[in-house]
């Protein structure tokens, strides 16, 4: 039998899950910083965005992201805008709904942008109810 090298096995590769347990500090941007929605996931850590600014851009997730927050369409993320590319940018930071809603209620957003659009349809009340015969189709 090999001997075990190893110290652990996958569920000590996962980590402990300490981002729910504890409320952090919302985070403003700066300057070369900007708000965006994710439109797109393009793969290989790339996605496609639309900022506040009216532009759209190319974001690459940065390594210490790829496996530990998981970034799906329609979040909003704080872009780190580049100086000699300026259709590119880097994912700083992904914001949670809840933090997402707070800074649209303190106008950091504008009125147009959508936050993440999975997520409130699981927070309406509303029950969609739809009615269709087999025969019909």
């Amino acid at each position: 039998m090999p001997k075990n090298k190893g110290k652990g096995g996958k569920n000590r590769k996962r980590g402990k899950n300490e981002n729910e347990s504890e409320k952090r500090e919302l985070v403003f941007k700066e300057d070369g910083q900007e708000y965006a929605s994710v439109i797109k996931m393009l793969g290989n850590g790339w996605v496609e965005t639309q900022c506040c600014d009216g532009e759209k851009r190319m974001a690459h997730i940065r390594g210490a992201f790829r496996k530990k927050v998981w970034i799906t369409q329609g979040d909003l993320v704080l872009l780190g805008l580049r100086d000699f590319q300026d259709e590119k940018a880097d994912v700083i930071l992904k914001y949670t709904p809840d933090e997402a809603r707070m800074l649209k209620s303190y106008g950091e957003l504008p009125e147009n942008m959508k936050i993440s659009e999975n997520q409130m349809m699981e927070d309406s009340d509303e029950e969609v109810n739809v009615e269709f015969d087999i025969d019909e189709i």
